[in-house]
Parts: C-alpha cells; structure tokens; sequence
C-alpha cells in the first residue's frame, strides 16, 4: 500500500540558511507547483506491483523527491539514505513522512520503478515552465558529446566466455532444484582455469589451444542448459519455471554470439566489426567508444543541447561507438524552447556557441 502523498507533514520541515538549503526550497517550491509529476510516479510504482493492503511504503511523493535529490546531488544510494537521516533540509526537501528514515535498499527500490519515460515528461514540464517564466528562451545553445559508463569489467573473448559458463551453471543448479535428477556436468572451474591460462599466456600458440578448450566447456554446459529447459516444465511451480525460461531465453543467444565472435577473432583471425561485437553478457547494449587518442570507453554515448541557463533542453544517446566531428540534431520537439538547431553544429571538440539564424 502506497500513499500518493504525504498527507500531513512536520511542522519543523524548516531548510538551512545555506546556499543549498535556499535551492532545495526553491525547487520544493516547484514541486508544489506542479503537482501532476506526483501522478506520473503514482502510476510508475502502482505498476511496479505493489498491493493496495498491507504496509505502508514510501509516498509517491517521497519517491519522486528522493530520486530528485539523488541526481541533483550526484548520491549514491547509501550516501542518499545517511543524508536524509542526518540532514534536516533533505528531509524536508523529501517529504518523508514522521520517523521515517528509509534504508538505501527501499530506495533503490523505489526510484528504480520510475520509468524512463516519466522522466522524459518531467523534464518537457520543467523546459515548458523555464520558457513560460523567461528563465530559457532557447536562442542560443551549446552541443556537448559526453559518455555514460555501462557497470561492467573490462571485455576480453576469455572473460565473456567464463561469464557465459557461471551464468549457466547457475542456471542448471536453479533447474536441477526446481525439476530434480538432471545429468550434468559443473565445468566452472575448469573454465575458470582456462581463463587464467589465457590472461597469463606467454605465446599465442598456447593461447588459442586455451581457448580452444574454453570454447569446448562452453559448448557443453549450453548443450547441458538446453537439456535442462526440455526438462524443467515438470516442474510443479509454473511461476518459477516460466521465470527460469525467461532468464534462458535472455542468455542464450548472447552467449552463442559471445562464442561465434571468438571463434572468428581468436580461431579464424578475422575482424569483427564493432557494431557486431558484444562486450558484456550482463550489458549486451553497451556500445565500444572510441574517442579521439583517449582510451577506448563502453556505454552509451549522449549528445546534449544546452542553453544559456545551463538546463539540458535535448539529451540524445546515441548509437554505435565512433565519435563523430560535427552532429546535426533535429529538435522538433514543440514542447521544447527551441525547434530546429543549425545543421553542422559544432559538438564538445570546440566547445563554441553558436545563434540560430
């Protein structure tokens, strides 16, 4: 059970004096302005399954400015949870209801059920009200390119293949207890072992029988896992069998990718493109960023238009890997402050301003 709002505040909800108490009122003020972004997290957390009896969770509201406070602040999950115990302002900023200090857990929780989408639309009502209240006109804007890391280690053949082997083993110990009397064989660490051997290799020679063997334990344990998803429907609980399907079906195709594109680097000496390469089993959209003579990169690569007053009027990830010269974005946005921007832009290479015509 979830409130939409906190429906009777503290009386002592008071923020400091300071530069950033006086910045955390003024967007508390917003906020209160535009209490239709409090809906629009209400609905994102009603979807994320949470029953109407029961406990009490986290307000929408509470939710909302609590994801607010963590990306003005650039805060980690723990650092967000110690500062709302111990800060009176980020309290009243968040709204929590009285004696609430929510744990860094139910905060992730929360904040991680608001979509994207949502997001998009709260930052249309933010450039609509800048534009109404004069604070962006949208005249003059600046491109910058910058990149967003993905959360993985960095990629190499043998460790996406040893990765492919923990994921399904996992996933045939999880069967053998739903399902029972599966034939298998656990080839962890001796894939383990071989990825070793293959970081510390001396000769290429050594190297490729390595992987070699690699690929052979990889193929047997998915040869294993698909013996097991023909099995594990006898299972007496439908809900975690068609759970465990839905966690095979994501896998399995990445990791045949992960071996076919081995096969053609390691054993065949062939170049694979970078648009076809996968550098992460667990971030399989991660794009590789090549960025000048700096080091190579793995994530997304955004594109933002700002304007004079510093918001962000256009964020863009772009796709593929190569850092390009100039970019030419359409915004045809009619929320947006701004329409078209000039074609030929220069981006973050030059750092320069430019007039729409």
């Amino acid at each position: 059970m979830r409130q939409q709002r906190t429906v009777q505040a503290s009386l002592f909800d008071l923020f400091a004096e300071h530069e950033i108490g006086r910045e955390l009122k003024a967007m508390s003020q917003w906020l209160d302005e535009h209490r239709e972004l409090i809906g629009r997290a209400a609905e994102d957390l009603r979807r994320h399954g949470v029953k109407e009896t029961g406990r009490e969770g986290l307000p929408a509201e509470s939710a909302l400015r609590c994801a607010l406070l963590k990306q003005h602040r650039q805060l980690s999950y723990e650092e967000l949870a110690f500062h709302l115990e111990d800060s009176a302002s980020f309290r009243a900023f968040a709204r929590l209801p009285l004696a609430w200090t929510p744990k860094k857990s139910v905060l992730h929780r929360t904040i991680s059920a608001i979509r994207a989408e949502t997001w998009e639309a709260i930052n249309r009502i933010l450039l609509a009200s800048a534009r109404q209240e004069k604070v962006e006109t949208g005249k003059v804007v600046r491109l910058d390119s910058t990149v967003t890391a993905a959360l993985m280690h960095e990629p190499s053949d043998s460790s996406l293949l040893w990765d492919g082997v923990r994921v399904m083993v996992r996933l045939l110990q999880a069967a053998d207890a739903l399902a029972g009397s599966l034939e298998w064989r656990n080839h962890r660490r001796a894939a383990k072992t071989r990825a070793h051997a293959i970081k510390y290799a001396r000769d290429r020679l050594r190297r490729v029988q390595h992987y070699r063997e690699l690929i052979k334990l990889t193929r047997a344990t998915l040869a294993y896992a698909d013996q097991a998803a023909t099995l594990v429907w006898q299972a007496l609980d439908p809900v975690a069998v068609a759970l465990w399907q839905a966690e095979f079906r994501c896998y399995r195709p990445l990791i045949e990718r992960i071996i076919a594109q081995t096969e053609r680097r390691v054993l065949h000496g062939e170049t694979v493109a970078a648009n076809e390469k996968i550098v992460s089993l667990f971030e399989p959209h991660a794009d590789i960023i090549v960025k000048g003579g700096r080091e190579v990169q793995y994530g997304h690569k955004l594109n933002l238009t700002t304007g004079r007053s510093g918001l962000i009027l256009d964020p863009r990830i772009k796709s593929g890997g190569r850092q390009s010269g100039r970019q030419r974005t359409l915004l045809a946005d009619a929320e947006a402050p701004h329409r078209l921007l000039r074609p030929g832009a220069p981006t973050d290479r030059r750092r320069r301003r430019f007039r729409q015509p």
